[in-house]
């Protein structure tokens, strides 16, 4: 059975995208992985790790995390150098492969862009802004593009789950939080919309739907294709701050 739409409500909100894992399938996971090697065993460095430990944060706040859940000792003082080589791995399949997009991502992006939404990336990555920059949304525009906020790997004070870089995507569109929509596909992303009186969104792309209910999801789905965009309006009334 569908999940119920979300409720009605008379103006349209703004919507905020994570980037890695809900607009894109860049490869982080696989460069931390990659990383590992002469460090630890890179075999315990699973997906549910991922997602549960490292996504959306930080890379620094990745790296420590990566390493603690691996029980290995000392991790401050591998911290710094792990994330390097995470970076390099991430930069070397990057020029290697290129990134690819999800498909029902850019329809979603193109759909609301089209609506007169007003949109915005957030993402803890560095990379994020140079990736969208590659994705084609049509002719003349890449998908970096459609933003009209781009929040990406800037030094925040804080990071997720701290809602702090989805409140400055909202206060840069010039839209009050509870008209906000956030697209997540991590556990710590979709505390952090909720910590900011978001709607949050969870994109299960990995067969991860518990994991993001459980942090407290408004609506999970696996696609955006599951969401019918007459059906999204603002959690609550309000006007442009």
């Amino acid at each position: 059975m569908r999940p119920p739409p979300i409720t009605r409500r008379p103006s349209a909100p703004a919507f905020i995208f994570d980037v890695d894992g809900v607009l894109l399938a860049s490869p982080h996971e696989r460069a931390w992985r990659e990383a590992l090697a002469g460090v630890a065993d890179p075999r315990p460095f699973t997906t549910a790790l991922y997602q549960a430990q490292v996504a959306g944060k930080a890379r620094i706040d990745g790296a420590r995390a990566a390493l603690a859940a691996l029980g290995l000792p000392d991790t401050e003082r591998l911290v710094s150098a792990y994330a390097d080589a995470k970076q390099r791995c991430l930069e070397r399949i990057v020029a290697a492969e290129g990134v690819t997009a999800f498909p029902d991502a850019l329809r979603f992006v193109r759909a609301l862009a089209g609506r007169g939404w007003p949109l915005a990336a957030a993402s803890s990555s560095k990379n994020a802004e140079a990736m969208m920059r590659a994705v084609p949304l049509s002719e003349d525009r890449t998908l970096l593009d459609a933003f009209a906020a781009r929040i990406c790997g800037r030094a925040l004070r804080h990071g997720k789950p701290d809602p702090e870089i989805f409140l400055l995507a909202a206060a840069e569109l010039r839209v009050v939080p509870a008209r906000c929509f956030v697209a997540e596909d991590a556990p710590v992303g979709i505390r952090a919309a909720k910590a900011g009186g978001m709607t949050a969104i969870g994109i299960a792309r990995l067969g991860d739907a518990d994991g993001l209910r459980a942090a407290g999801a408004d609506r999970v789905v696996t696609s955006f294709d599951e969401i019918c965009i007459e059906h999204i309006a603002p959690p609550s009334s309000g006007d442009a701050a």
